[in-house]
């Protein structure tokens, strides 16, 4: 996606890199818990297009896979559960 890797679970992304940062997609409360550790933020691939299921990873993680990992399974089991896509 965007040209970047992405990850999807029955046509349904639930990960991606975009530049050197990575995204998770979240619902409800899941979102609001990660947009409030700092440097969070909605994922916007361009200005004003916000993808607000999507939430950009603090930056300061990127060397902590043991702080990014629970956000990828969290995003990974809710995703796991929504109907595939069609064609």
């Amino acid at each position: 996606m965007f040209g970047n890797v992405s990850a999807f679970v029955n046509g349904n992304m639930f990960l991606g890199a975009f530049g050197t940062s990575v995204f998770v997609r979240l619902s409800g409360d899941a979102r609001d818990e990660l947009l409030s550790e700092e440097g969070a933020s909605v994922f916007e691939p361009m200005k004003g297009r916000q993808m607000k299921d999507y939430i950009m990873i603090p930056s300061a993680w990127t060397r902590q896979p043991a702080k990014i990992r629970p956000w990828v399974s969290r995003s990974l089991d809710l995703i796991s559960k929504l109907p595939p896509k069609g064609k």
